[in-house]
């Protein structure tokens, strides 16, 4: 794949290498930005329209719901369709909602434009990950895309929240559409990424169901679990008696920290097996999530978001990289992404009920717990694919 227009080291001329992970990273990372900034858009949206913990969930779970139906839909449009024009008409589409959304205060309308933009964000995220199963390290790629998110999400929470409480919602929307204008920008110094190609896959190969059935179970619940948390953590915050600049200061922090669980990702490729790294960080992030109960210390709640943010960008590569084991021609990690944002949504959808009249201990509980599960769901398939004669990597 070389173009002699475009310089050696363009992504035309090395699909397969860091330059190219980053910019797949940015087109997996604008359909779904707004995850990021859920903390952000959530207290935005109690401070600036006056909803309530309940009102403000329903808009980030339409948005997430829409995305789970967009990525669905992404499983059947990748392979009939010409990748990169969907992609261009989703961004589109996703720039277009953004900025209807900074003009909106009613609550029904708001959650119908942002469950638009989560269709359209769904389609995009999901043809950027079945692209990126595509590519000869699709680990690189995974942890591109979280090592962006994190990075980004880390400057949107340092200043998101009181640019919000001070001028209005509108900059939250306004920030997710440069994003997507950024990413557009870069969609056509993208190699073409046939399907199958990268690693000479057959499209007819056989897929083995339960061990991506139990992959798929372990990435929806590791969502859910971690953003029923994450979306309403500055909720959680002002519940310990923490001011909302510490808050918003910490998460930058802490999303900035994050990164390194991405970059160990792309650093541990398969040196170690899967089994045991994603054992090891599971393992870790079930207490560090139990740390919340002690919230009321500062440096406490610090550590917390610190240690779960590593976990989280670390866990989720490894989880679609196992996706990408199983199905190197990048349908199941497209389905991975269905339920990455069926998790991702529901998880913000069933805190509030957790947390009832300010019960922040259960919902901490409930995500430690879920944690576990996905420990044991995760297990099976990763100790498989790292057996000399078990499935192929």
């Amino acid at each position: 794949m070389t173009d002699g227009s475009a310089p050696r080291w363009s992504p035309r001329n090395a699909p397969d290498g860091l330059l190219a992970a980053a910019f797949l990273g940015m087109l997996g990372t604008a359909g779904m930005f707004y995850v990021n900034l859920l903390p952000a858009i959530v207290s935005g949206l109690r401070d600036a329209l006056g909803y309530s913990n309940a009102q403000a969930g329903y808009v980030a779970s339409a948005n997430v719901y829409g995305a789970a139906l967009g990525a669905l839909a992404a499983v059947f449009i990748v392979r009939r369709f010409a990748w990169k024009r969907v992609q261009a008409a989703a961004l589109v589409l996703l720039i277009a909602l953004d900025l209807a959304s900074m003009t909106v205060a009613s609550l029904p309308l708001l959650v119908a434009l942002r469950g638009l933009h989560g269709i359209c964000g769904g389609v995009s995220i999901g043809i950027a990950l079945a692209v990126m199963a595509r590519t000869r390290v699709p680990q690189r790629a995974y942890g591109a895309q979280f090592t962006l998110q994190v990075l980004l999400g880390g400057l949107g929470l340092l200043w998101l929240p009181e640019l919000a409480a001070r001028l209005g919602s509108w900059v939250l929307f306004l920030s997710l559409a440069v994003v997507a204008a950024i990413t557009l920008a870069l969609l056509p110094l993208l190699a073409d990424y046939p399907p199958g190609s990268a690693r000479g896959v057959h499209a007819a190969a056989r897929i083995p169901r339960w061990p991506l059935a139990a992959t798929l179970a372990a990435i929806f619940l590791f969502q859910a679990a971690n953003m029923g948390l994450f979306a309403f953590i500055i909720p959680l915050g002002r519940h310990y008696a923490l001011g909302t600049g510490f808050i918003s200061n910490t998460l930058a922090v802490a999303d900035w920290v994050a990164a390194a669980g991405s970059l160990l990702a792309m650093w541990a490729g398969l040196r170690f097996g899967r089994a045991r790294p994603l054992g090891i960080a599971l393992l870790v992030s079930i207490p560090a999530t139990a740390l919340f109960l002690s919230s009321d210390v500062p440096y406490l709640f610090a550590a917390a978001n610190v240690v779960t943010g590593i976990a989280w960008s670390f866990v989720i590569p490894w989880l679609f990289s196992m996706c990408a084991a199983l199905d190197p021609t990048g349908r199941s990690a497209t389905l991975g992404g269905f339920c990455s944002k069926m998790g991702l949504a529901s998880g913000p959808l069933l805190a509030p009920y957790l947390i009832g009249n300010e019960d922040f201990p259960q919902l901490i509980r409930v995500s430690a717990a879920t944690l576990a599960v996905v420990l044991v769901a995760a297990s099976w398939p990763a100790r498989t694919l790292d057996r000399p004669a078990g499935l192929a990597s």
